[in-house]
């Protein structure tokens, strides 16, 4: 694996030797997967996981504009997700694309036909639902590939700990890795923390951060219809399967959850919380539509979140610190790059008003940039293991909710409950991880009742 690693000095000397260079280099199409001449600086790109995330990232990464970057691969276990996310692809970054139908891959080994296709220095997206990204990001080590993959990285205890054994080994190989929290590279939030950590609003006393809106995406799901198997019906639908995603709970707040220990500095250790389930109707899925936790820090520190996906509600999308001098602010209703703000006590007027962010740039885009920048230069650059605790931390208050227990750190990372032990072997037409009930319902988390694990 390492010696896989460090066996191509010379491409990664000359991919950082060339890495202004803004020409897109024209390569000849192939009939073997392997593409790529060594000679060449452009980083070849493959997507795993075509659905909305993963054409977004992809067009992020076709957009870089540190040198030559081309998508060569794609590979998706739904056939129209593939056809449907290269046609979008092909209409915005055509002469980014090189990618024929013998490098369109289907099924549960398609990862490894798309990776395969790539070489040292190039980099492969990972964008399937967060249950198979311990798998992917093992397979990509093993072959020596960049990374960049989407969050959460892990949904359970199990899963957090071989993530960050792999975090480990992908360190030591010198990988670079960027993981999709991309509030991190926000330059808005970036200034935003440097005028906390500088003293601007005082002492951190407490925090609270809000997600609050409709059902999205796949939150909610009715019984499995005719036609599909049951394990590919979970994977269509995994933000209401908590095997795959982590649940709505894991896959939507972990982007608030992440920036307020970025304020703080540090990870919580315990948390607490409550949550429930209201006008459910005919949805089946797994998930909570409502829950507050309470998070904390090993200085006593608060973080309160609350997140709710209901219809109707009012909708919020903020985060807020208040110190011990005054009040930092992040609105994130106004985009994905927000509107940051500090003020000189805990109101909002424009008299106490310290510091107002310009607009800044995509955070979508920047984490793109700033990892293409890290290969080209040979810079460190590896987030593994910081994505592996941020989710961590988010199970952690899921964890709490759905067991009705406080949870620490230390045992939200010690749990055996393992969603999907066998995610590496699952096959269409196999078993589910989740097996449904006999009425086509899915087990849900009791609190109180089940107490040592979610459901």
């Amino acid at each position: 694996m390492s010696s896989s690693m460090n066996s191509k000095p010379t491409r990664r000397r000359f991919l950082k030797s060339t890495g202004q260079m803004a020409a897109v280099s024209a390569l000849a199409a192939t009939a073997v997967p392997r593409v790529h001449a060594a000679e060449d600086n452009t980083i070849h790109v493959a997507l795993i996981g075509c659905g909305g995330r993963g054409g977004g990232a992809a067009a992020n990464a076709l957009s870089v504009a540190n040198g030559p970057i081309k998508l060569v691969a794609m590979a998706d276990v739904f056939p129209n997700r593939l056809a449907s996310s290269f046609g979008g692809l092909q209409r915005g970054h055509a002469d980014r694309m090189d990618v024929p139908e013998d490098r369109k891959f289907i099924g549960f080994d398609a990862y490894k036909k798309a990776i395969d296709c790539l070489k040292p220095g190039d980099i492969a997206i990972l964008t399937t639902p967060p249950a198979f990204r311990w798998v992917h990001f093992g397979y990509a080590l093993e072959k020596g590939v960049n990374v960049f993959m989407e969050k959460p990285v892990t949904v359970d205890g199990p899963s957090t700990r071989r993530m960050l054994e792999l975090a480990d080994k992908s360190e030591a190989a010198g990988q670079k890795v960027g993981v999709g929290l991309m509030w991190r590279h926000c330059r808005a939030r970036q200034e935003l923390v440097k005028r906390i950590n500088d003293g601007e609003i005082g002492d951190l006393i407490s925090m609270r951060t809000y997600r609050l809106h409709a059902p999205i995406a796949s939150f909610a799901s009715a019984r499995k219809p005719d036609g599909i198997s049951e394990v590919l019906y979970q994977i269509q639908r995994f933000h209401s399967f908590l095997w795959a995603s982590g649940g709505g709970y894991s896959d939507f707040l972990i982007h608030n959850i992440d920036e307020m220990c970025w304020m703080k500095g540090s990870w919580p250790i315990e948390a607490q919380a409550l949550g429930g389930r209201h006008y459910r109707l005919n949805n089946v899925d797994q998930n909570f539509d409502n829950y507050s936790v309470e998070y904390t820090f090993a200085d006593g520190a608060k973080l309160h979140m609350f997140g709710r996906c209901m219809a109707g509600c009012d909708s919020q999308f903020a985060s807020y610190a208040h110190g011990s001098k005054g009040l930092a602010k992040i609105d994130s209703m106004r985009g994905g790059a927000g509107i940051c703000s500090a003020f000189s006590s805990q109101n909002e007027t424009n008299e106490t008003l310290l510091w107002r962010s310009p607009a800044v740039a995509s955070p979508y885009q920047l984490e793109w940039d700033d990892l293409v920048d890290a290969i080209r230069q040979d810079k460190p650059f590896n987030e593994a293991r910081r994505g592996a605790i941020a989710s961590l931390v988010t199970s952690m208050g899921r964890m709490a909710a759905h067991t009705g227990q406080k949870v620490t750190y230390d045992e939200a990372l010690a749990c055996d409950h393992e969603f999907a032990p066998d995610v590496d072997k699952l096959t269409a037409d196999g078993p589910p991880p989740l097996a449904p009930n006999t009425d086509g319902t899915y087990p849900i988390p009791m609190p109180g009742i089940q107490k040592n694990r979610e459901y």
